[in-house]
């Protein structure tokens, strides 16, 4: 599946970026793709022929696992380079972001509570339920994820949505446009995958665990246009931005602030549940609920699908997907990397549960530290 890359569509809720904002977001992406095109393959390069005979040398052995690996490539003077710049180039993200979204602040909380966006008359209308007694899970306040001040649950005015608003542009940069111009291309992917597999299946409720800004959550509304969709979230300022921009977009969604790992709706209440990239930001406790969950919500027959990112096949792989955990605020990531998610949703009651890969193709600029560009598909029914 080739992805294209695009800049952001405009809808009711996007900041607009000033000539300068501009320019600065479009020198933090292009220095973003210099740095996974020329600048991440070296990492291999001097790992063999230097980090990992210096550590040879002072063990006695090569490094056996991606432990080993971050032993000896810390002290590499070209991976503490790399590993500066990419550091930076988060920070610059933030604050390129950041800017065009204080400046606009006011009007879009407004925007927000009045959500009368969109390009199309709904035939039917979302809805946002927002509980302030939830308590957010320690996997999201321990730190503020992705570098992004406050994380995505800090409330810093009434009806906020700043957070939702600097997700969306920065998730753009990020992935160097790889999500489509709606950010929605794990949503596609995944949509794709579940037509591929089950095509005479129309499921009549759908469930998004994790959703941020229902950038992922929009693609099933497209393909399923029939089917009640609902998606939650632990973070309310997200979520009030991803009901404003869905109606913006056209889209009906039910959004509902809820923790996947124990949440109201009715036992076998839903014929399907997915996630988008949501597992790793959990912690390996929460997994096993999380599955449980899963289980408990599907009717007889449903069917589980949870998209992740691999995390690499060698230990130098392992190694550098683990720098996002140890410098980009990815806290509870490093988990994933030797955890068997099949195994684990066996557990929890699935039949035949599956871990399946997906190939698709993207540019020397857009790939972070493989060159190999995997999405991981868990697959369980119910």
């Amino acid at each position: 599946m080739q992805i294209a890359t695009k800049s952001l569509e405009r809808h009711a809720m996007l900041p607009r970026p000033n000539h300068d904002e501009a320019a600065r977001q479009a020198f933090v992406t292009a220095f973003r793709g210099h740095l996974a095109a020329n600048v991440v393959p070296g990492n291999k390069i001097a790992y063999e022929r230097r980090a990992k005979l210096k550590f040879e040398a002072a063990q006695g052995h090569a490094p056996r696992d991606e432990h080993d690996v971050r032993r000896a490539m810390e002290a590499d003077p070209y991976y503490q380079f790399w590993s500066a710049m990419q550091r930076r180039s988060q920070e610059l993200m933030g604050e390129a972001v950041i800017d065009p979204t204080e400046r606009e602040w006011p009007q879009l909380i407004e925007r927000s509570r009045t959500s009368r966006g969109g390009t199309r008359q709904l035939k039917r209308s979302g809805s946002l339920r927002l509980d302030p007694s939830l308590v957010v899970p320690r996997y999201h306040t321990a730190v503020d994820i992705h570098l992004q001040p406050g994380g995505y649950h800090t409330d810093y005015a009434d009806d906020d949505v700043a957070a939702g608003a600097i997700y969306d542009r920065a998730l753009n940069i990020y992935l160097n446009g790889t999500l489509g111009p709606r950010n929605a291309f794990m949503g596609e992917l995944l949509t794709g995958y579940f037509a591929t597999q089950w095509p005479d299946r129309k499921p009549a409720r759908i469930l998004d665990m994790g959703c941020a800004i229902g950038n992922s959550t929009l693609p099933w509304i497209d393909a399923y246009p029939a089917a009640e969709v609902h998606a939650i979230d632990v973070a309310a300022p997200v979520l009030r931005y991803a009901h404003a921009r869905a109606r913006a977009l056209g889209a009906a969604v039910h959004f509902s602030q809820a923790n996947a790992e124990r949440t109201a709706f009715a036992t076998g209440s839903f014929d399907l549940v997915v996630s988008h990239i949501m597992l790793h930001e959990t912690s390996r406790s929460a997994l096993d609920r999380i599955f449980r969950e899963c289980h408990r919500l599907l009717a007889p027959g449903g069917i589980m699908l949870h998209l992740e990112i691999p995390r690499g096949t060698t230990a130098l792989e392992k190694f550098l997907f683990n720098w996002e955990t140890y410098n980009n605020n990815e806290t509870f990531g490093a988990y994933m990397t030797n955890v068997d998610l099949a195994a684990l949703a066996r557990n929890s009651g699935f039949r035949s549960p599956s871990l399946v890969k997906q190939r698709t193709e993207r540019g020397p600029e857009q790939r972070l530290y493989s060159s190999e560009t995997v999405w991981n598909i868990l697959m369980a029914q119910r």
